[in-house]
């Protein structure tokens, strides 16, 4: 802060000064010729009235005048000598006294740092330096005379009226704008004008305090930041063989980091290799820290953490030139999980390399319009060897025809051929076959490429002309389904009239017979011919019921149904028949039972006609959640699942995907037959997957 200009004030030390040296010499005058006066009226009065009462004569008288006078001009002069050394002495003490006052005034105006002066015991403000005054933002008038309490918030020790010494407290000083600053507090007692006071230095720590709450700051961030790096330092002493070791070590390496005071340890106490491999390398790193020679580490070491993980961390440390006993600083970070994404994704290249190199597609990377690489099934596409294609231009792979629609394709940014688009592409040989094409951009060896994937539409088109075939094939097979189903109604519309219907009119003839017969034996016969005719029509109505729909699958269930159907089949056949029918735990929906009834017939009936077994086994057990699975198996002939198949095996299939189950036909010639049915209880809409034999 500038000196403050001069002022009129500055001249009354000056003239205070001389008033005291007037005021002092006028008494020392005084006293002079006050003692002059007494001693010369003691000096002369004294020897007269001892003479005058003695009657002593006067020789003796006058000596003792003259001694008198004498003794009292001498000590007159001296005792003015003495006072007058003595005023200038006073005088130059109260001016040194003024200058060190002037000084310590001038050093109050001047300090930078705010300064008050209170009165005790009240603590009233009487003065305050300009520091002060813009510290606060008050005036003088403002300030002066203000309760020094009422300037802090959160003082520690509030400043006691009668203390005693010199005392420091912190807490916040409220300025005139409300705002609140850090402070630091120091009073000392001191006399102004005869009264005890106080004086106060105010010391701004607010910028002291923000820097360190953003060292503490900056500290907290990156002790965070090391944590999320996994990152901890370490410092070894080579003469202690310990070391210090960073909280963040001691998480990583699964322990409770111990207080500073104890967080001294040996490497080898700390770190625990995995295996013997990792002892010995661990052993090999540490053991040029206790040496004078210059260190330089950095590997990764594989440990295990107290909690039995296994870590891969990586020491580092660097100590080019150090003195002999010097510590030795470093850091060990965690890098297990990088560790591990990096082998994940070198197996992963691997596993994408192995892929191109199998995919059935062709794989092209082309930079400008030459082969970078090409995998083999794009090689054998174009009739190449990998190597020689490389190198090859786009001109040579693509006609002339398709060039330039797939160079378009190619300058146009996200922009793809779909695969199955009808282009063509050029062998080797010159030929020609539609290709699907699919564009995309990738980097390859640092450089902007171009992805070309080439499908060879040859074997789809094959494909399609079978799928074709097969599907005029069945076709084919429906309509014959559809014919024998005529046949079928058919039949049994014959059996219907040429039986039922004929035992029906018999009965009536008979009975119009017996109505108008008299004699009671005959009419008993024809009663007896109807009777017989009836059950006979019962039976055959029975037998046709039951090849419909068998009454036990709707009074008994799935389980007895297929029982009976089993032993109606093959009662009268010495083929072995085993049953492992378990019950169901509750009852499928009609639609699922009446499809593995029907799968379950058709099946024995394969096995009983066609497959010349010796044994036949059939197993019906739930599976699942409300699921059931049926098994038909024979040690018969056999049949090749590649061959032509029958309508019994396309109805078998029809019945499990209308029903929203599966059904798988294994066989081979000479290995019997396997057929397992999985179905639901509840029929849903048919969505699997039926896999034929």
């Amino acid at each position: 802060m500038a000196t403050p200009p001069a002022s009129p004030h500055a001249a009354r030390p000056y003239r205070s000064e001389r008033r005291l040296h007037y005021a002092l010499t006028r008494w020392t005058r005084r006293i002079v010729t006050v003692y002059g006066a007494l001693g010369l009226a003691w000096a002369i009065g004294g020897p007269l009235l001892i003479g005058a009462g003695t009657g002593a004569p006067g020789r003796w008288t006058a000596i003792q005048l003259g001694s008198g006078l004498v003794f009292m001009a001498v000590s007159t002069l001296a005792l003015s000598i003495v006072l007058r050394a003595l005023v200038r002495r006073i005088t130059r003490t109260h001016r040194r006294l003024a200058a060190t006052k002037t000084d310590y005034r001038r050093m109050f105006r001047t300090n930078p740092g705010p300064m008050l002066v209170c009165e005790m015991p009240e603590l009233r403000i009487v003065d305050a330096n300009p520091a002060a005054l813009a510290f606060f933002g008050f005036s003088r008038s403002q300030l002066l005379g203000r309760s020094l309490d009422g300037l802090w918030s959160g003082v520690d020790q509030p400043i006691v009226a009668n203390a005693e010494g010199q005392h420091l407290r912190t807490g916040q000083a409220v300025l005139l704008d409300g705002r609140q600053r850090v402070v630091e507090v120091r009073d000392a007692p001191m006399r102004r004008e005869g009264r005890d006071a106080r004086l106060v230095v105010i010391d701004d720590r607010t910028a002291e305090q923000d820097a360190r709450a953003r060292r503490d700051q900056a500290l907290a961030r990156l002790e965070e930041a090391q944590d999320i790096a996994r990152l901890g330092w370490w410092e070894f002493d080579p003469d202690t063989g310990l070391g210090v070791y960073s909280k963040q070590i001691y998480r990583m390496l699964g322990r409770r980091p111990p207080p500073d005071a104890l967080r001294r340890h040996r490497f080898e106490d700390l770190l625990s290799a995995g295996d013997a491999q990792g002892a010995a390398q661990l052993q090999a790193l540490l053991t040029p820290l206790r040496g004078a020679g210059p260190v330089c580490m950095d590997a990764l070491v594989p440990l295990q953490s107290a909690d039995g993980r296994a870590l891969t961390v990586h020491l580092r440390a660097n100590a080019s030139q150090r003195d002999s006993g010097s510590a030795v600083r470093g850091t060990l970070q965690d890098v297990t999980e990088r560790e591990d994404a990096r082998r994940l994704l070198h197996e992963r290249e691997a596993q994408f390399k192995e892929l191109v190199r199998v995919l059935p597609d062709g794989v092209l990377i082309l930079h400008g319009e030459h082969v970078l690489y090409a995998n083999a099934a794009c090689a054998q596409q174009l009739g190449y060897t990998s190597e020689t294609l490389l190198g090859e231009s786009l001109e040579r792979l693509v006609p002339a025809q398709d060039l330039e629609h797939v160079r378009d394709q190619m300058h146009r940014p996200d922009t793809t051929v779909g695969i199955g688009t009808a282009l063509r592409m050029r062998r080797q040989d010159g030929s020609v076959f539609h290709a699907g094409l699919s564009l995309g951009e990738v980097r390859y060896s640092g450089r902007d490429c171009r992805l070309l994937i080439v499908r060879d539409l040859s074997e789809p088109e094959r494909m399609r002309d079978a799928l074709e075939q097969s599907n005029r094939e069945l076709q084919a097979m429906a309509r014959r389904l559809f014919s024998l189903q005529e046949d079928e109604r058919r039949a049994l519309s014959r059996d219907l009239h040429d039986d039922v219907g004929q035992a029906i009119t018999a009965m009536k003839l008979s009975a119009h017979a017996a109505q108008g017969e008299t004699d009671p034996g005959r009419q008993r016969d024809d009663l007896a011919h109807i009777v017989q005719l009836a059950d006979a029509s019962i039976d055959k109505l029975r037998n046709l019921a039951m090849l419909l729909r068998p009454p036990q699958l709707d009074a008994l269930g799935l389980e007895a149904a297929v029982r009976w159907q089993a032993g109606m089949l093959f009662r009268a056949s010495q083929v072995e028949l085993q049953l492992d029918i378990d019950p169901l735990p509750e009852r499928p929906d009609a639609e699922a039972e009446q499809a593995c009834f029907r799968i379950a017939q058709e099946s024995l009936t394969n096995a009983l006609r066609h497959a010349r077994a010796g044994s036949v086994t059939l197993r019906l057990k739930p599976a699942g959640h409300r699921q059931l699975r049926l098994e038909v198996v024979d040690d018969g002939e056999g049949f090749d699942p590649a061959g032509p198949r029958g309508l019994g095996l396309i109805v078998m299939r029809e019945r499990a995907q209308t029903a929203g189950g599966t059904l798988h036909i294994d066989s081979a010639p000479g290995n019997g037959t396997r057929v397992t049915l999985h179905l639901p209880y509840a029929m849903v809409s048919a969505s699997s997957d039926v896999l034929g034999s």
